[in-house]
């Protein structure tokens, strides 16, 4: 086993990959001068892999929303506690966290990086579900379902995408909901852990001052080979328009907040290329930028601040939308002020000068990153799950011109496929 290595001579960069022959995919980025190392193991299973079958399978399987973030809850679970007290006899500092397309287990640590990387790949390659511990964590889920029903940051995003989405998975939430959980069995996460949790599957992030050498052996040791399972996904057909243009709900809370979204029309299973998304990152840089003539407006007239405003693009197979947010006094005005500002600019494109602005403030932020293990390792398995390349990434950031943004610009930001979310104070 040779492991690939990677070298960027323009960013001053390198990663070694393996794909084990367990089936694991391994990245290391060592950073010799480092004094804290960073470690993530995904797997690519979300919220939105609620139906599937394996190759043997004559029928899909559609198990409850909510099923991969319960999953993560229980592999943490082993026969002798949990693993959290486990990392804590290293000094790791343990977590994880389930998205819409994966679930990742990771720990951050100083010292005794080796022993703590032996506890993540034992702990979840060892599933152990009962009866009683799962059904001990359904109280603790809904406690947290509870948590996020009254959180306005996250109602106002969960509530977009339900408006512009009508049959993706998406328009769920990650946790899922009382009702959802309560049909989660024993039986059930088993299905989903043989079906997700194989290694050729799951992805190793590793980053800090560390051998690689040493690590490839530590790995060598604990995995052995195993067979691929082969699980086909179900997405199904999703329109281009949007459910609806507009809802909201009451919070109590001091000032409005607004989720302003535009959705792109792709196919059920696409991901975002390097390409389209380095070129969508520089749009949403030009958009914020204190130079934006949108951007402008909106903060002269005191509908936006600068401390909450930002654009997103969230992606995922089959789903694909830039998201504007913030908090404003009035978010029905902000909104319409954004849907014009896009007319305008899909009729004459962006400015060369702010682009060229953007385009560096972009190159900028994305230099940074490599300056933070966490962003690092976080950023290659993003990375790897949607099939792109790092430093590919940065390459073509290099080379981005004003005509390819604005070609890419005719795919997306359309006003008649947008949909805005508000939580609003209630009335006095």
């Amino acid at each position: 086993m040779n492991p690939k290595h990677v070298v960027s001579k323009s960013l001053g960069e390198e990663y070694y990959y393996l794909k084990h022959p367990s089936g694991l995919g391994i990245y290391i980025h060592p950073k010799k001068d480092y004094s804290s190392n960073y470690a993530i193991l995904g797997t690519n299973f979300g919220s939105i892999n609620n139906k599937f079958r394996l190759k043997n399978e004559k029928s899909f399987t559609e198990v409850p929303d909510g099923i991969a973030h319960y999953l993560e809850h229980k592999i943490f679970e082993t026969p002798e506690g949990d693993a959290f007290s486990l990392f804590a006899k290293t000094g790791a500092s343990a977590n994880a966290y389930t998205s819409f397309e994966k679930t990742a287990f990771l720990f951050s640590c100083t010292d005794n990086f080796e022993k703590s990387l032996n506890i993540l790949l034992d702990f979840v390659s060892s599933p152990y579900f009962t009866p009683e511990n799962v059904e001990k964590e359904r109280g603790i889920i809904c406690q947290e379902i509870k948590m996020y029903e009254d959180s306005p940051d996250w109602k106002v995003f969960i509530n977009l995408l339900g408006a512009m989405y009508k049959s993706h998975p998406i328009n769920k939430d990650i946790a899922g909901s009382v009702e959802s959980i309560s049909k989660i069995t024993p039986e059930l996460l088993y299905k989903c852990y043989d079906s997700f949790y194989n290694l050729h599957n799951m992805t190793l992030c590793m980053v800090g001052n560390m051998d690689p050498d040493k690590i490839f052996t530590i790995v060598n040791k604990k995995l052995n080979y195993s067979m691929p399972v082969e699980v086909e996904r179900y997405f199904p057909d999703e329109p281009h328009d949007v459910v609806k243009n507009y809802v909201s709900q009451n919070f109590d809370i001091k000032s409005s907040m607004f989720n302003l979204g535009f959705k792109e029309n792709i196919l059920p299973f696409h991901r975002a290329t390097n390409e389209e998304l380095v070129y969508t990152d520089i749009m949403l840089s030009y958009f914020s930028s204190p130079s934006s003539e949108m951007y402008n407006k909106l903060l002269n007239e005191g509908l936006i601040n600068t401390a909450t405003f930002s654009g997103e693009y969230l992606e995922g197979p089959g789903y694909a939308s830039v998201i504007f947010s913030g908090e404003s006094k009035d978010p029905e005005k902000t909104s319409e002020i954004i849907r014009d500002y896009m007319r305008k600019i899909h009729e004459n494109g962006l400015d060369r000068e702010a682009f060229e602005r953007a385009k560096k403030a972009v190159y900028g932020r994305s230099l940074s990153v490599f300056n933070n293990v966490k962003n690092i390792a976080n950023l290659t398995l993003e990375f790897d799950f949607s099939g792109k390349e790092l430093f590919e990434y940065m390459y073509i950031l290099q080379d981005a011109t004003l005509e390819k943004v604005n070609n890419r610009l005719k795919k997306e930001l359309d006003p008649n496929y947008s949909s805005l979310s508000v939580v609003k104070p209630y009335e006095k």
